[in-house]
């Protein structure tokens, strides 16, 4: 199996991204669930050419909070 870009294929899968303007993204950590051609299904780990394994981790570690529903933002916080 070789590397293959991915951006094509996130947009056919409709993932989008909540960004204002002037956000500049620089980094990425995608999960792909893959069907195989044998019938199996398989997960599979892409990230961004310059993520290094501890942001790889931290990011990983923060959208586990976010889905768990954990995570606040202070910012947005109004209590």
């Amino acid at each position: 199996m070789a590397d293959q870009q991915i951006g094509q294929l996130l947009d056919t899968l409709g993932v989008t991204a909540d960004l204002d303007d002037g956000d500049w993204a620089t980094d990425a950590f995608i999960i792909l669930k893959v069907s195989k051609a044998d019938g199996g299904t398989t997960l599979i780990k892409a990230t961004s050419e310059a993520l290094d394994w501890v942001t790889s981790i931290g990011m990983l570690t923060a959208v586990l909070a976010i889905e768990n529903g954990r995570y606040v933002n202070i910012a947005e916080d109004d209590d």
